[in-house]
Order: structure tokens, then sequence, then C-alpha cells
């Protein structure tokens, strides 16, 4: 290779790796903004433009926490981790046998079978409130976090196993074979040979699903009250049409915002070891 060859490669690689900070940068900017926010008081947070060498404070973070004499958050931070852990595993168990049916031992017109879940996703979630609502109500359903759960479940399952479907479909079918040959039956297979080979898909999946159940607002906003109620539709009770509230609601959003980010920074190698297993053919 020549060394002009050489040099623009380098100077290629370069330009690619300035590109990515760039785009990097872009994106954290806005995080890194309402956390700076979260920090300042009311006044110094609706300053336009920013005050950015403003006294740095927690009162919006005492006022979260009900410091003020406001309600508290940690039920509506309870209720969101059960609805989406509880579906999430839901989903899970769920989906997995179904993306095994749908791509190692692929069940007639599977490629339908998938079409079915994926049209499933395209009805507005608009238009399926008020059905919701009506049976929920019906029921007795009502600010129930239970019935969120279900909710979440059904919500999430098809994508589900769209994910796990092209996870799956990289498991060797040789070993599968080997382990038929031995005497293990469908669930052992799918417990002790399936399941970790595909650990970085199901991981994936796993923190997709919880990320959609934790940020779902407009079901939790319609079908809960006091009892049920979910940390984003807490957030929202701190935007009013009168008085100050920017810097209370930044911080409200960054401590909301935690655990999605932690899951996502422990689960970060499966998680793209799974985008690229279910990628790559």
């Amino acid at each position: 290779m020549s060394s002009l060859a050489i040099r623009v490669r380098k100077h290629r690689g370069r330009s690619v790796g300035l590109v990515a900070w760039l785009v990097g940068i872009v994106f954290f900017f806005p995080i890194a903004w309402m956390a700076l926010t979260s920090f300042h008081s009311e006044a110094d947070a609706a300053t336009n433009p920013p005050s950015f060498g403003a006294a740095l404070t927690l009162d919006g973070y005492r006022e979260f926490f009900g410091a003020g004499g406001g309600a508290s958050p940690w039920p509506a931070l309870i209720n969101s981790a059960v609805a989406s852990v509880v579906s999430t595993l839901f989903v899970l168990v769920l989906a997995f046998p179904a993306a095994y049916a749908l791509s190692i031992r692929r069940v007639k017109k599977w490629t339908d079978v998938l079409f079915f879940f994926l049209s499933t996703k395209m009805l507005p979630v608009v238009a399926g409130l008020l059905p919701i609502y009506l049976f929920a109500k019906n029921t007795g359903m009502l600010d129930n976090i239970w019935f969120l759960v279900i909710l979440y479940t059904s919500m999430n399952l098809p994508i589900a196993v769209w994910m796990m479907q092209s996870f799956l479909a990289e498991v060797p079918v040789a070993v599968i074979e080997a382990a038929q040959i031995d005497g293990a039956r469908l669930p052992t297979i799918l417990a002790r040979v399936v399941a970790p080979i595909a650990l970085p898909g199901i991981a994936a999946t796993s923190l997709i699903c919880f990320i959609f159940s934790w940020n779902e607002l407009l079901f939790a906003r319609v079908l809960t009250g006091v009892v049920a109620e979910t940390a984003p539709v807490f957030l929202t009770g701190f935007i009013t049409s009168q008085g100050l509230f920017l810097a209370k609601v930044c911080a409200a959003s960054l401590v909301v915002s935690l655990p999605v980010l932690a899951a996502g920074f422990a689960a970060q190698d499966k998680l793209v070891q799974g985008l690229s297993l279910g990628a790559v053919k």
C-alpha cells in the first residue's frame, strides 16, 4: 500500500472520529444542560439566556423528594419499577418460546406470523385508548398497577418477538440437535442450550422492553390515579401554568431517568453484542 493511500486512510479515520465526537456532544448536551439546570434555583433557571455561572443548590431535589411538604415520589417510582420489571419478565417468558418456534423450529407460514406481530404496532396508540379505558373501568381495574403490567406486556411482546427471532436465528442448529440426541427435552434445550448462546440478544430485548415500559406516559396518565401512579405521571405534576418550575422539573427528570441510564450502563456490553448478533447475518 502506497504512502498516499495510508495518509488518506488515516485522514478518513480522523474525520470519522471527529464526526462521531461531534454527534456524541450534540446528543449529550441536552442531558448536561438539564443536569446543570437542576442544581440552580428557580430564578436562575428561568433566566434567558441561561445563567451557567449561577450558584448551585439542591433545592430542586429537595422539593422533588417532598422536603417542602409536597407528595413523596417513592410510591410512583416503586410503581414504575414494578410495572417495568414484571412486564419485562412476562415478555421474556412469552417471547422466548415464540421466537424459538419462528426461528429455529419454524412453524408453517412463520413469515405471516411475524407480519401479524408487526401489524399490531401499526395501530395508533390513541386509537386504542378509549376501548382499553372502558375495559379497565368495567372490570374495576382502573388505578391498578397490575393492569399496567398486563398492558405493557401486550404492548412490548410484538417487538420482543421480532428482536429475539432475529437473535435466535443465529443459534447453531447442530448444538440443539446434539442436545436432543443426548435426551434433552424442549424446556431443557431452551434453558440450558439456547438461552446461554442468545444471552446478549435476551439482554438487549429486556433492556428495550424495560425502557419502553418505564417511559410510557399516555396510558399511565389515563388509567391511573393515586394508587398506581407511575414516575412519568408524577413528573408531569410539577408543570403548572403559574410559578417557576424549571429547576424542579429538571431535577425530577434526572432522577426518573437514572434507572434507565443505570440499566443501560450495566448492560451496555450485552446490548452491543445483542444488537450486533441480530444485525449480522
